[in-house]
Order: structure tokens, then C-alpha cells, then sequence
């Protein structure tokens, strides 16, 4: 699968086969795509915690409210990304440029991390609703969490959804 390909498939999955654990293997090749992603001044400033059985149940009810996220508990595998400390010269660029290098970071890794996913032939979703201090407290943590990523199995006839994108003319300027 080339990456275009992966692009055109790779869809937040909101339903999970329970019975269906990700292999080792498979989820160490998820975080190896995530390990190898670009970030300011190489400084990779995030940490990932894997969070499997009972600790993932709790971290899945740490995402849900207001009715959004019920899915998250289907999933075996929840990715909980906090953000950790710049090293020094993206500090500096950042304070400089004024520009929160870290999110985009952040961003770039989770891109990656679901992108490979969808090679490994597993369904993912990126939870930005979470509750910060319940996970940071379930996981552990000292520093701000940022995303919570889904990863499992999509469950039998969960169909690919037609993706609806702006037109490349709403995107792309070309000077």
C-alpha cells in the first residue's frame, strides 16, 4: 500500500471487534512510524503510553461525555500522547517565532502513528475530548495529555465511508 493509498482508506473507526487483540508486533510497528516522525530540532516532544485491558477501559471513560467517544472502550489499544518539555533550540525558535512547535509535533506523530496503522491493517481514531487530569492520574503522567488515539481491529462490515474533503482549488494556491 503506498501512502497515497493509505490516505484514500484511513478513516476514524467508531467500531471495534472486541474480540480481536492487536498483535505485538503489529502495534510495535505503529509506534516505531511514530518514533521515526519529523519534529522541530529532532526534540520529539511527547511521550506515548500504551494502555491495554482495564487501564484502557479507564482511559477510554476519561474520553467520553456529553455523549462523544462511547466507542473508545471498544478498543483494545488506547495511545494516550502528552505533551513533554522542548529541547533547547526549539524552545528558543518557539519563544522567537512565537509558533507552538509541540502541537504541530504532536500532530505529525499522530498523523504517522495512524497512518501506519492503517498499513498494518488496523482502524484508529484521534480523540482530542478527553479529560486531562483523570487520564494523567489513571496513566501516571506529569505533563499536559494531548491526544488519545483509538487502535484495534475495525469491526466485520464496518464499510469505508466516502470521504468528504474541500476541492483542491479551496486548498492549494499555486504562485
Amino acid at each position: 500500500m503506498n501512502f497515497l493509498e493509505i490516505a484514500q482508506t484511513r478513516q476514524s473507526c467508531r467500531a471495534y471487534d472486541e474480540s480481536r487483540p492487536v498483535e505485538p508486533e503489529k502495534l510495535d510497528t505503529v509506534l516505531e512510524a511514530a518514533r521515526l516522525a519529523p519534529s522541530a530540532c529532532n526534540g520529539q516532544p511527547y511521550h506515548i503510553t500504551v494502555c491495554q485491558g482495564d487501564t484502557a477501559k479507564a482511559v477510554a471513560a476519561a474520553t467520553a461525555g456529553m455523549g462523544l467517544n462511547k466507542f473508545a472502550a471498544q478498543a483494545p489499544v488506547l495511545l494516550v500522547l502528552s505533551e513533554m518539555p522542548y529541547v533547547a533550540s526549539a524552545a528558543a525558535g518557539s519563544r522567537m517565532k512565537q509558533n507552538d512547535y509541540r502541537s504541530l509535533d504532536i500532530g505529525i506523530a499522530a498523523a504517522y502513528l495512524t497512518a501506519e496503522a492503517t498499513a498494518q491493517g488496523l482502524g484508529s481514531c484521534i480523540l482530542g475530548w478527553l479529560d486531562d487530569s483523570k487520564i494523567r492520574a489513571i496513566c501516571g503522567l506529569k505533563h499536559p495529555v494531548r491526544l488519545v488515539i483509538t487502535l484495534g481491529y475495525a469491526k466485520e462490515g464496518d464499510k469505508l465511508r466516502e470521504k468528504k474533503r474541500k476541492l483542491m482549488s479551496e486548498l492549494v494556491t499555486k504562485l
